[in-house]
């Protein structure tokens, strides 16, 4: 009896940590905290700093051919936002961060990208391809997500950046 009681309590919990975690990264949650160093090696960024601006955290890697459209783009948007409180953060998630160092020579941006080897973050997030990216509103809710990338997501994006920039 007490070992069938057990039996039920653990696969309550697992239930229910795996039910929390399957929801963790749905529009309207709170976005999961992160703190990753970056990519070639110095301090970390904890996405809590950025509280109070709007974040599009964007998870991409080097072998990812819509990331080299992407990241160029949102470089560009985060050029001309930045100053109106818009940040955008990237993750790389190659399990050889020096395959991420070398796209980055290719394709540079000026925006903050950490490294996640071990992918812990794109399981938190739970990614559903490459790239996923999730627009981030002020308050740290999680307002929109964005799988893979076509060259013309970037002005329904920008649309979305906007809106959120103008919310008080």
């Amino acid at each position: 009896m007490r070992n069938d009681m057990v039996k039920t309590l653990s696969a309550f919990l697992l239930l229910f940590f795996v039910s929390v975690n399957c929801s963790a990264a749905n529009v309207g949650d709170r976005a999961p905290d992160i703190s990753l160093p970056h990519l070639t090696g110095e301090s970390q960024l904890d996405l809590k700093q950025l509280k109070g601006k709007v974040v599009y955290l964007d998870f991409w890697a080097s072998w990812c051919g819509s990331c080299r459209v992407s990241l160029p783009l949102l470089n560009e948007l985060r050029s001309d936002l930045s100053k109106k409180g818009f940040e955008v953060v990237g993750v790389n998630v190659d399990v050889k961060p020096k395959d991420g160092i070398a796209f980055l020579e290719k394709f540079p941006v000026s925006f903050p990208v950490l490294s996640d080897p071990k992918g812990k973050t794109p399981e938190l997030y739970r990614l559903k391809g490459m790239p996923t990216s999730y627009l981030i509103d002020k308050k740290g809710i999680i307002r929109h997500i964005h799988v893979g990338f076509k060259k013309g997501d970037m002005a329904k994006i920008e649309k979305q950046v906007l809106a959120l920039l103008s919310e008080k």
